[in-house]
């Protein structure tokens, strides 16, 4: 792995509502007025070319994202969802400048990423899971330093953020060791530093907690939330851990074969779909599952069952109470659903392309 990356090459209350409506709210930030990103009816096809004989090869158009429309509003943290192949790592790289859309726009600060990238690199900060920006054979404050040459960035403002990133990702003890001798976790918090220190108005995160063990994983989150409330730094985040969305989105946009599914808020997402929450009883003895008029048994283990209702039209207190009725308990506990199961539904409804 090498680090030898520069800022244009590092730039790489409302209801959930379906495409095409718009969403009730937008939640607040900086101006919320101010449209930061805007993607409006973009398309974009790749060309494979696959072997057809010893000398033959044919070619076949993918698409990879086919009409996605969505904007962003400066101070909004956004989670953009999806499965392997759907289209969100696309998505972001035709928003940094990347990628050139076969069809439609892409304005990000009012700019053309493809035709501003290097008026627009100084404007965001990117951070890929998998990628770094970091000089992996250099100390981590040596790559802090270069940055600041790079953005050509004040260095009162340079060194004052530099502190405060330091002091709340404890880096302190990190700045005189080598990239390379970083975990992951400590890596993480590096990159993240790197892509703040110029203070951009916009940062990218694509799978940002990808393998990082659960403590790095709250620093993570802490900081981003952090950064998001008191500076009013737009976030783009696209990822895989549901947990991560639920910790730090207020929306969220699900993506699949290349089409935005949903847009909305999450707690109203929750709220439409997740409309079947558990109860998780602990029975004084082992039973057979029991017989409610208003909730099913949908597992057993033990005195153990795991009891579910539709919140729309019974209450928890109303199962508790026939649950009781029938056996004593000794404890119980309500499980909302989880978003990532929320969405595997979403997915599992949706017909397959051409069906």
């Amino acid at each position: 792995m090498s680090g030898t990356s520069t800022p244009e090459s590092a730039a790489t209350g409302g209801e959930v509502v379906e495409v095409g409506k718009p969403a009730a709210t937008t939640p607040g930030g900086a101006d919320q007025d101010q449209v930061v990103i805007s993607v409006d009816g973009v398309d974009k096809t790749y060309v494979v070319r696959t072997r057809a004989g010893r000398l033959r090869r044919t070619k076949r158009e993918v698409e990879a994202v086919a009409g996605v429309s969505f904007t962003v509003r400066a101070g909004e943290m956004v989670g953009y969802l999806g499965p392997n192949g759907a289209g969100k790592s696309t998505t972001i790289k035709m928003i940094t400048g990347i990628l050139t859309p076969t069809a439609g726009r892409v304005e990000v600060l009012g700019l053309t990423p493809t035709v501003d990238r290097a008026v627009l690199t100084r404007q965001i900060g990117v951070v890929f899971g998998q990628r770094s920006q970091l000089w992996w054979d250099l100390p981590l404050g040596d790559s802090f330093e270069l940055l600041h040459y790079l953005y050509r960035t004040e260095r009162d403002r340079h060194e004052h953020n530099l502190a405060e990133f330091v002091a709340r990702l404890d880096l302190g003890s990190l700045l005189e060791r080598p990239v390379r001798q970083l975990s992951l976790g400590q890596r993480m918090r590096g990159e993240l530093t790197a892509a703040l220190l110029h203070d951009p108005a916009l940062v990218v995160l694509d799978e940002p907690t990808i393998g990082l063990d659960v403590v790095s994983k709250f620093a993570v989150r802490d900081f981003l939330s952090e950064v998001n409330a008191e500076r009013g730094t737009t976030v783009l985040l696209t990822t895989h851990d549901l947990d991560d969305v639920e910790q730090l989105c207020e929306r969220m946009l699900i993506i699949d074969h290349g089409q935005v599914l949903l847009d909305g808020r999450v707690d109203a997402f929750k709220a439409e779909h997740g409309t079947e929450r558990t109860l998780v009883v602990d029975l004084e003895r082992a039973a057979p599952p029991l017989t409610l008029t208003a909730a099913t048994v949908t597992a057993v283990e033990g005195p153990r069952q795991w009891v579910r209702f539709d919140r729309r039209t019974t209450t928890a207190a109303e199962v508790i109470q026939e649950v009781v009725s029938r056996e004593p308990i000794r404890d119980l506990t309500i499980e909302e659903p989880q978003i990532e199961e929320l969405i595997r539904r979403i997915y599992s409804a949706r017909p397959e392309p051409g069906v």
